[in-house]
């Protein structure tokens, strides 16, 4: 007897689902707080615009922050490219270099007129010049054929020059004394640090150290001793404390403490130079030996 043929069972093939064309969101966050970054300096450019001078000064310092963490960001996240470097060096430009000069401009720089325009200006390309130059030390490789050379192992915990966001600390460090003394009543010291012969030389004197080839420290590999980190933390949970009820006053110290560091930076590079130099033992030049006579 036949039998009846069995009924065909039908497979649904699994649905694919589709693949973009695309880079991971987490590649994409350095660049998402570079763009923050970048709108803040626009918006403290708004508000000096406006006459409101202590939004302005604190998207200065949010820019500041935002910074710091873009590029920590994008190594941790294994994002760093070319064009985030890039974008980051624009932004930084922007917000640390145009914004601050104009906010300072308009605050009392305008005073004097073109006289006044001339250290913002200055400021504002000598900032410039050090991001151009922070650019240039990334294309240089193991031999570079163009460029400056890479540096040694004992300068790798240095910057060249006082770094982007710290140079605009120290540039708005007028308008951050200026609000604190006019937040305590002291009105006299409020219009000294306001007058634009002062701001001017702080300017002047900023854009210089930004394009100096004063080593400074760049704390990524920066270590404590043992003694030093309990006094270190109570250190910075003072600042903080202060850094709450008294933010301006906090921000115009940190300018004051950043400055006073810098000859203690001097001097640790002289001596890591020195201790470097000392490992390298001199090379005794063999002597050339001379031919036989002819017979």
């Amino acid at each position: 007897m036949q039998r009846p043929p069995r009924p065909r069972r039908f497979r649904f093939a699994a649905r694919q689902r589709p693949r973009f064309q695309g880079q991971s969101f987490n590649r994409l966050i350095p660049n998402i707080m570079t763009l923050l970054g970048l709108c803040a300096g626009l918006m403290a450019m708004r508000f000096a615009l406006e006459d409101r001078w202590e939004p302005a000064a604190g998207l200065i310092i949010l820019a500041g922050a935002i910074d710091g963490l873009d590029g920590r960001l994008a190594r941790l996240l294994k994002a760093t490219s070319r064009f985030g470097a890039e974008f980051d060096s624009l932004a930084d430009f922007l917000s640390f270099g145009v914004a601050p000069a104009m906010i300072l401009y308009l605050w009392t720089m305008h005073d004097y007129r073109g006289l006044g325009f001339v250290p913002c200006v200055m400021f504002a390309v000598c900032m410039s010049l050090r991001l151009a130059r922070f650019n240039a030390t990334l294309d240089a490789g193991p031999v570079p054929l163009t460029g400056p050379a890479p540096k040694p192992a004992y300068a790798q915990s240095f910057f060249t020059g006082v770094p982007a966001p710290a140079g605009a600390l120290l540039g708005m460090f007028p308008i951050f004394a200026s609000l604190a003394f006019s937040g305590w009543g002291w009105d006299g010291l409020a219009a000294a640090v306001r007058h634009p012969l002062f701001v001017g030389c702080v300017l002047i004197g900023t854009a210089l150290m930004l394009v100096s080839t004063l080593p400074t420290w760049s704390f990524k590999n920066f270590k404590v001793r043992r003694e030093y980190i309990l006094p270190l933390l109570l250190s910075v949970g003072a600042y903080a404390a202060l850094l709450v009820s008294e933010p301006w006053a906090a921000l115009a110290a940190a300018g004051l403490i950043y400055v006073s560091m810098l000859p203690f930076s001097l001097r640790s590079y002289i001596r890591l130079k020195r201790e470097a130099e000392e490992m390298i033992e001199p090379v005794a030049p063999t002597p050339a030996v001379s031919e036989p006579p002819a017979a």
